[in-house]
């Protein structure tokens, strides 16, 4: 007990210092929480978005790419190789609850005197089964607008508030790239899916947006929707072989398609931002040396400023052991207070972060687990024991009687 009072009116007697010299451990520590929970957060986020828009779902993109790497479409290269008659043959195989196939564009849409920049999707009838979009006014467009030119319009719910706001906008007519469309629905509000903000978005007839906007005859990508997550491994099987023989990809020739399948990617996200994490972490960790080393200089001139009180108190019968001892719990106070004031901040900033990215619509979780609060505590008291004890050490081989004459 008078042994933590000393500490206490050391301190007390250099409180500007004693903060100093703490500030590099408090810093690391926070760094440290910070970097774990908005990496949990983040990681939180994506598994969010990518189930957002269903686990049980296989995508397929054009163009080869290595089993961990990304399809050659990912990297800005056109291809062409993926046809809507594609997603059709994929529609025949057990399991499969439902095939759509896709298209994109960006433009202003208008009505009347109100614009609005839009990315329009062509794609078919099976959107609102792949995609467990629901109308909210309205209807999608059916089987028969699948096959030839439909002048047809579904809009996203920001869109519809955006051109008609009030006002029904069943019947209406819209114009893009100065194509006249009908709305026949709406689909209700659903926010942010795969990182995309699905209520701006406006849906036309696959092979009209081919046609008529974009000049193709190809697709850009082609999702199935798989009746549950156990007959992934089988239909994902049926659409590489089915994809081959269609385009006539025989023995160890490579796939000019990707297929994944929604699982798939989050165990590969999973296993990239938890490496990311725990570098990031450790990264911030190596402020902790720097605090380290702060301490072991504060503690080495508190040594040399105390070097009159050490010797008085050895004169008296104090042991070099209870002054080493004294020392070393100076140094484990300042570096576990700091590594708790560390938790702290980084909790509350961990926090702020989290607040905000749920206010802005992102399923953000708040994430300062246990075992990083102890690692952070455990790690605090660590460098105080590793940096404070040649200070420690130095002061307890001084002898009495020098001790006594230091000036």
């Amino acid at each position: 007990m008078n042994l933590i009072k000393l500490t206490i009116n050391s301190f007390r007697a250099n409180r500007n210092r004693t903060f100093l010299t703490m500030l590099g451990i408090i810093i690391g520590i926070g760094a440290v929480i910070v970097i774990m929970s908005v990496g949990a957060g983040a990681q939180s986020l994506i598994f969010d978005q990518i189930n957002s828009i269903g686990s049980n779902l296989i995508g397929i993109m054009p163009g080869y790419s290595e089993e961990e790497g990304p399809p050659a479409s990912v990297m800005g290269i056109a291809l062409t190789n993926l046809k809507n008659g594609d997603a059709e043959a994929l529609k025949k195989i057990k399991h499969v609850d439902g095939v759509s196939a896709y298209v994109r564009g960006i433009e202003s849409v208008t009505w009347q005197n109100q614009k609005v920049d839009v990315t329009y999707v062509g794609t078919t009838s099976s959107y609102p089964v792949v995609e467990s979009a629901k109308i909210e006014k309205g209807y999608f467009f059916d089987a028969s607008s699948d096959n030839g030119i439909s002048r047809e319009v579904v809009l996203g719910w920001q869109v519809s508030q955006d051109l008609f706001g009030n006002e029904d906008p069943l019947g209406k007519n819209i114009k893009i790239k100065k194509e006249s469309f009908r709305v026949i629905g709406v689909i209700e509000k659903r926010g942010v899916r795969g990182f995309e903000n699905q209520d701006q978005l406006v849906f036309i007839p696959l092979e009209t947006a081919q046609k008529i906007l974009l000049g193709i005859n190809h697709v850009s990508l082609i999702r199935v929707l798989v009746n549950s997550e156990e007959n992934i491994p089988m239909v994902l099987q049926e659409v590489n072989s089915i994809l081959r023989e269609r385009h006539g990809i025989t023995g160890s020739n490579p796939n000019d398609f990707t297929a994944r399948a929604a699982i798939q990617a989050l165990d590969a996200l999973k296993e990239v931002t938890d490496a990311l994490k725990f570098f990031l972490a450790g990264i911030a960790a190596i402020s902790l040396v720097v605090g380290g080393v702060g301490i072991m200089n504060i503690m080495l001139i508190a040594v040399n400023e105390r070097t009159r009180e050490i010797g008085l108190r050895k004169a008296v019968g104090a042991t070099s052991a209870n002054i080493q001892y004294q020392f070393l719990v100076e140094a484990l106070v300042l570096t576990i207070s700091g590594g708790l004031l560390g938790i702290i901040g980084g909790s509350l900033i961990s926090g702020l972060i989290a607040l905000i990215a749920n206010y802005l619509g992102y399923n953000w979780d708040f994430v300062v687990t246990l075992s990083s609060i102890i690692v952070g505590v455990v790690f605090a008291g660590c460098v105080g024991l590793i940096f404070g004890w040649y200070p420690a050490r130095r002061a307890a081989d001084l002898q009495p009687i020098e001790a006594l004459r230091h000036e």
